[in-house]
């Protein structure tokens, strides 16, 4: 993800300029950034006090960010920060808090499916209020396959993420509770994850949302979303460009994962956040958005740990003013 962004940065958007790059492995830091004669550290804590640094952008894997978004708080620099804002409810409130004591709305969280165009028509067609309020949202979000290290609690920390936080901007409020059921397993999954899940969520107004998480399907990537409203549907297209007729019948390309099926949305976000950040302005998604969708991904998870499908209310905190 660290390298398809800096590779949007430096070849698609306008405003910003990759100054230097970070990685636990030094040397996969230093062959990133010497072809652009840029600086490598070793750490996040590093590229966050290089002067030279305006704005960070967090592309690590989300049990690790809180130091470094803590770092870049107290450094007063506007940060990306890829979705999942940090894991933990605990670490959540301590971004929270810190941005506050910071006085200014600092953090954006990436969650790039906000910029989809068909999410974004989605949203439109529900606030305009031609058919009514929302009662059901239908999510499908299917892989081809994952890496053996990936888990049964990333499927919904990780890859549910994206649906919870999706559903909250489509609805406009809280998700409170929530259940996760897992189905009759696929036999294409490694032996320690169990595949596929639903996860059965609710939000305050009393919208019913399932999720179909679907990591082994083998044949693409495949992203899903009905919105039912009281006298009218809306769903997401299949991102057809061209079809193909021929003796095997009408069919048109499957995207391969999320870098290609988002590769517009990932642009959109990034140059909205450049552009913000030259104005000194926050934009897109919040820390509260981050907080808000971690409580869910806890609540769902305590649920998955029962094993019996029960229901778990969402914790949360009252949303402070400075987020309203």
């Amino acid at each position: 993800m660290g390298r398809a962004h800096l590779e949007r940065i430096e070849n698609e958007l306008a405003g910003g300029k990759v100054v230097a790059v970070a990685d636990v492995n030094l040397d996969a830091a230093r062959a990133v950034a010497e072809p652009l004669g840029v600086k490598a550290y070793g750490t996040g804590a590093e590229l966050i006090a290089d002067p030279t640094v305006d704005a960070v952008l967090i592309a690590t894997f989300g049990k690790v960010h809180a130091s470094d978004l803590l770092a870049a708080i107290e450094a007063g620099k506007y940060v990306l920060c890829e979705k999942p804002l940090v894991t933990t409810t605990a670490d959540a409130l301590r971004v929270l808090e810190a941005e506050q004591r910071a006085g200014k709305k600092l953090v954006t969280v990436g969650y790039m499916r906000r910029f989809d165009v068909g999410y974004q028509q989605m949203r439109a067609a529900l606030v305009a209020g031609e058919h009514g309020y929302a009662t059901l949202v239908h999510c499908r979000h299917r892989n081809p396959s994952v890496p053996e290290n990936y888990t049964t609690r990333n499927m919904i920390d990780d890859t549910a993420s994206h649906e919870i936080d999706i559903c909250r901007y489509l609805l406009g409020e809280e998700i409170v509770r929530v259940r996760v059921e897992a189905p009759r397993a696929t036999s294409h999954r490694f032996e320690h994850l169990q595949d596929p899940l639903v996860l059965v969520a609710y939000t305050t107004s009393g919208v019913r949302i399932d999720d179909e998480v679907n990591v082994n399907l083998q044949w693409g990537y495949s992203i899903e979303c009905e919105l039912v409203m009281e006298t009218g549907t809306i769903r997401l297209g299949d991102q057809e460009q061209t079809h193909v007729r021929d003796q095997y019948g009408n069919r048109n390309p499957i995207c391969a994962s999320h870098i290609d099926r988002f590769h517009a949305a990932f642009n959109a976000e990034v140059q909205q956040w450049i552009r913000a950040v030259e104005r000194d302005q926050h934009t897109g998604s919040s820390a509260w958005d981050g907080y808000a969708a971690v409580a869910v991904v806890e609540a769902a998870l305590s649920s998955l740990d029962a094993g019996d499908g029960r229901e778990v209310a969402v914790q949360l905190i009252e949303k402070p003013t400075f987020y309203d």
